[in-house]
């Protein structure tokens, strides 16, 4: 039996590519194995991440281990595909010409055809999830029309493109006849799906029918652009006991002068607006969002704006990075880098510190309430788990002690007993 490893950088859409081809490399009689030891073996398939230069840099150190291995001859075929290689293919080909073929994010069925596999129709529906079972991520749609200037990602994965709705019940129905009770909806924009079909939003539609998918208890989705946002779905959210009250909003920023040279299609009254309609229509909503700290021409005055932002609306859960300019995008080549380091970094502490408190009060304010509770993993201390405010691996934690008989994947009704910034505690009720 040949032997292969596929290894994933970079975010969860990554991830489902790579579990589409572990799929297809066991079904044509491969040992596999994701994100472990890399020796021994006779293939292994690198899906790498070019978002920004940490990531790069990280694709590009594995790379470097692996010829090394291969060298050494513990490694028979290395392939590179993914975000990394779809962007610089011909300069990775013309600096590390030891790597045996690199492939671009849209061409896994040439990954099949070059090593011979023997696939079936409908591979976007068929995966081998590498993490816990009892939720998945599913990609609905790829790539992004929106032309942030700092956003590398148009030029990567190219226009937007909104998977036909019957592939993604599809794979939902497969994925819950596997076990899955949450399914976690991702793309680059969540907001456009649908427009590029029917010239209209389709994502209420679309999340009313995995609804009816037996099995499937929590829907939740990441990753909704504030233009254009989809509002029929906070209708969904409200009266759908399946569709989890949370939603990661990419805000970025709220000045009108960063929102304008960041050409995000958004002022600070709409943004406003919008945040107040959320959570108007949606009273107990857990509200994600991202801000973006640094960017050109960000003053003192953006920066301010944006913490009185932050600490007027409150936000369940919010990250943060700090800007670096990305090749060929429009602040790359259109603005001077003009904040310097040292200070990005302080204005991103600053803004994670005041969310901290803010996160620190929220979750005191959970303290007593019982809430439903999904039991994610274990360890030595804790059973651990979340609420339908929290995804995995991101956000909050519910910890219950070890004295309680829980099993992985199992809903439960847990009584919250006290809190810290970050975590809730408590018991089975």
């Amino acid at each position: 039996m040949k032997k292969a490893s596929v290894i994933t950088l970079g975010c969860s859409k990554n991830l489902v590519d790579s579990e589409q081809v572990l799929f297809q490399l066991e079904k044509n009689g491969y040992e596999i194995e994701h994100n472990g030891s890399y020796e021994n073996k006779d293939i292994v398939l690198v899906n790498t991440c070019g978002f920004i230069q940490d990531a790069k840099q990280e694709s590009i150190d594995l790379i470097l281990d692996l010829i090394k291995a291969k060298k050494e001859g513990s490694i028979k075929d290395i392939r590179v595909f993914g975000c990394l290689s779809e962007r610089y293919r011909e300069e990775l080909k013309a600096e590390i010409p030891e790597i045996d073929q690199y492939y671009g994010t849209y061409e896994l069925e040439k990954i099949y055809s070059d090593l011979r596999l023997k696939t079936t129709k409908n591979t976007l529906e068929r995966r081998i999830l590498t993490g816990a079972s009892h939720y998945a991520y599913v990609k609905i749609s790829d790539g992004c029309d929106r032309t942030c200037s700092f956003c590398a990602i148009p030029l990567i994965k190219g226009k937007h493109r909104s998977r036909p709705m019957e592939s993604i019940l599809a794979e939902c129905k497969y994925l819950a006849n596997k076990g899955t009770k949450e399914i976690i909806l991702i793309a680059q924009d969540l907001s456009y799906y649908g427009l590029d079909l029917k010239e209209k939003h389709l994502l209420a539609e679309l999340v009313e029918k995995i609804s009816e998918i037996n099995g499937i208890e929590w829907i939740r989705m990441h990753y909704l652009y504030p233009a254009r946002f989809p509002y029929d779905i906070l209708e969904v959210m409200k009266t759908n006991p399946k569709v989890c009250k949370y939603i990661d909003l990419a805000l970025q920023h709220v000045s009108d002068n960063q929102l304008n040279l960041m050409r995000r299609n958004i002022n600070k009254a709409e943004t406003i607006k919008l945040v107040k309609t959320i959570k108007k229509e949606v009273p107990d909503i857990a509200l994600r969002t991202t801000m973006l700290v640094g960017h050109p021409g960000e003053t003192q005055q953006d920066f301010e704006e944006l913490i009185e932002f932050i600490e007027d609306v409150k936000f369940d859960r919010l990250g943060g990075f700090t800007y670096s300019a990305e090749d060929n995008t429009f602040a790359d080549e259109e603005y001077e880098n003009d904040v310097p380091d040292d200070e990005k970094q302080n204005r991103f502490n600053k803004m994670m510190d005041v969310q901290q408190n803010i996160s620190n009060l929220n979750n005191q304010s959970k303290i007593g309430k019982i809430f439903k509770v999904i039991i994610d993993k274990e360890d030595n201390e804790y059973f651990i788990g979340r609420t339908e405010f929290d995804s995995p691996e991101v956000d909050n934690e519910v910890l219950i002690g070890k004295e309680n008989n829980l099993k992985i994947g199992e809903f439960y009704p847990i009584k919250i007993t006290s809190s810290d910034d970050f975590d809730l505690y408590g018991e089975l009720d």
